[in-house]
């Protein structure tokens, strides 16, 4: 695994063989980072990575200058090795061990950018509540987005909140926002 841009360009990092996780590719990667800088100022936003795994996406954000960045896995290991390698290499990341929802639950903090990358065997029903738990708890500012990482093969534009999905290979991002008023 390494980060693809900013400050820490081409920085590899390996993870102990033992996370439980599914890293994103750097293909997709790339193409997430080309949309957000397009829409947002990265050194100027906050934001929230849940089912962080590896820390991949916080790193990604760290390096492009994002100063705000709290990343939650309920896995030990993963959120050891985030903490370790953000230390290690003095990014700006706040590493929370927690089950998302039970975070999610008690936060009152906004985020200009949320992402979250859930194990795929999420179900509908998993990605419904989380955006919901999201929205419903005014976790966003007005402009800001929720993206999902999932599989290709489910569909997550029946969701409340959908704006748009983006395939990339064997992954898709989903983007969520609030409607903007006319």
């Amino acid at each position: 695994m390494r980060i693809i841009s900013g400050t820490f360009k081409g920085r590899k990092i390996e993870p102990p063989k033992q996370l439980p996780v599914r890293p994103t590719t750097d293909m997709a990667k790339e193409a997430l980072f080309n949309i957000l800088n397009n829409s947002f100022n990265l050194s100027e936003v906050s934001v929230l990575d849940l089912y962080a795994g590896t820390g991949s996406i916080s790193y990604e954000f760290a390096s492009r200058g994002t100063k705000h960045i709290t990343s939650v896995d309920s896995n030990y290991l993963c959120a050891k090795f985030i903490r370790q390698t953000a230390e290690k290499i003095n990014l700006p990341i706040q590493v929370v061990k927690a089950d998302v929802f039970k975070y999610l639950n008690h936060l009152n903090t906004k985020y200009d950018i949320i992402f979250a990358d859930p194990p795929y065997q999420y179900s509908i029903e998993n990605y419904t509540t989380l955006v919901s738990t999201i929205f419903n708890n005014n976790l966003l500012f007005d402009y800001g987005i929720l993206i999902l990482e999932h599989e290709k093969q489910k569909d997550l534009s029946s969701i409340d909140y959908f704006a748009e999905a983006r395939n990339y290979g064997g992954c898709v991002f989903s983007f969520f926002e609030k409607p903007q008023a006319s």
